[in-house]
């Protein structure tokens, strides 16, 4: 089979993937305002999410390699995930969102690190891997949006269900090459002690981020006057301007992976100064729009770098792991700043924290 019939099915199937995962990602804290009135609560209720996927991803990450195969955890986390997904249908009280949120954590972590490391082995010019990855961005503007279309926070448990089903019809027709098993014990210490200044910059970084995530929903809607519709717009602005430069990075973009996360990292800081001053919520748009561009740099420039360098499944999974300790961290954290004071200081701790993740990842070698 041709790369680039190859490569399409590889991005369809990642468009779904991440459509599914977003339609109700963003949207969560405000689900989650329909079961409980405390900001810690749905704190604790998006972290579960994240807590389930850092084991999922680690683990499944490094079956992955020691396997050789990719397309099996694919599959079954596409299955999975349809599943998972599509329970939040049913949950009606706190304990059963805590549920399905764990369960879909873990059917979600297994198939992200394996899709990352199948995208970037199935091209020769590993440039080209960018343009294929920049699909995940599209398919969070897609899920987003049709989340705000629907304006129904029922009927979205579905639509991302059915994400999930159309994407794994793209898997059966893809190759399942097999890849050189990477068994040698203590791998994954190996590869977190290589990478020990990457994996805490962005760790520091996306806390931050993910705190203001929590608050930023619920901001725009209580403080900002926006709509639920208002929030996909916002967010829009973030995954469009992420797929565009996803695929700029392939061609245009001549700097080391390296110095894309380091820039990645940095440039995340003006984000949340600029948000801790907007009064309505049309100006959180350009501030989005960074974001989008930051994490298209750290993004591409820390995954490109691991699989360049380790195992590629077991790095990429340790990045997104990474990741959702983060997403358990930072919503905790905004749970209690703004029970404690305000909205507005969780940006303040955004800014302060990700001023010191740009510190460590000074320390980054190419």
């Amino acid at each position: 089979m041709q790369k680039t019939s190859v490569n399409n099915l590889v991005r369809s199937a990642t468009f779904f993937q991440h459509a599914g995962i977003s339609i109700i990602f963003v949207f969560m804290p405000i689900i989650a305002k329909g079961v409980t009135d405390s900001i810690f609560e749905i704190g604790l209720l998006v972290a579960s999410f994240s807590f389930a996927q850092i084991l999922s991803e680690i683990y499944f990450g490094r079956h992955s390699d020691k396997k050789g195969t990719r397309l099996k955890f694919i599959r079954i986390g596409f299955i999975g995930c349809a599943i998972a997904f599509g329970l939040h249908y049913f949950a009606d009280d706190l304990g059963l969102f805590f549920l399905v949120r764990i369960a879909a954590g873990v059917a979600s972590g297994i198939m992200i690190p394996a899709m990352i490391a199948y995208t970037y082995e199935a091209n020769i010019d590993k440039k080209r891997a960018a343009t294929v990855i920049s699909f995940h961005a599209l398919g969070w503007l897609a899920g987003i949006a049709a989340a705000g279309i629907a304006n129904d926070l029922k009927l979205i448990f579905l639509l991302s269900a059915a994400s999930f089903l159309i994407g794994l019809l793209f898997t059966i027709k893809l190759p399942n090459p097999e890849q050189v098993k990477e068994i040698t014990p203590g791998t994954t210490k190996k590869v977190i002690s290589k990478n020990k200044f990457l994996f805490l910059s962005l760790l520091l970084r996306h806390i931050g981020a993910a705190a203001v995530w929590v608050i930023l929903p619920i901001m725009i809607v209580e403080k900002l006057g926006g709509e639920i519709y208002h929030i996909s717009i916002v967010y829009i602005a973030n995954t469009l301007t992420a797929f565009i430069l996803m695929n700029v990075m392939a061609s245009k973009i001549h700097l080391s992976n390296v110095t894309k996360f380091k820039i990645g990292i940095g440039g995340t800081t003006f984000v949340f100064v600029g948000l801790s001053v907007v009064t309505e919520w049309w100006m959180a748009m350009p501030f989005m729009s960074l974001v989008g561009a930051t994490w298209a740099f750290l993004f591409i420039g820390g995954n490109f770098h691991l699989m360049e360098n380790n195992p590629r499944s077991t790095s990429t999974g340790i990045f997104s792991s990474t990741l959702s300790i983060a997403t358990v961290i930072g919503p905790v954290v905004a749970g209690a700043i703004a029970y404690t004071f305000d909205y507005v200081a969780v940006m303040y701790f955004a800014i302060a924290i990700i001023i010191c993740a740009f510190v460590v990842s000074l320390k980054i070698k190419k």
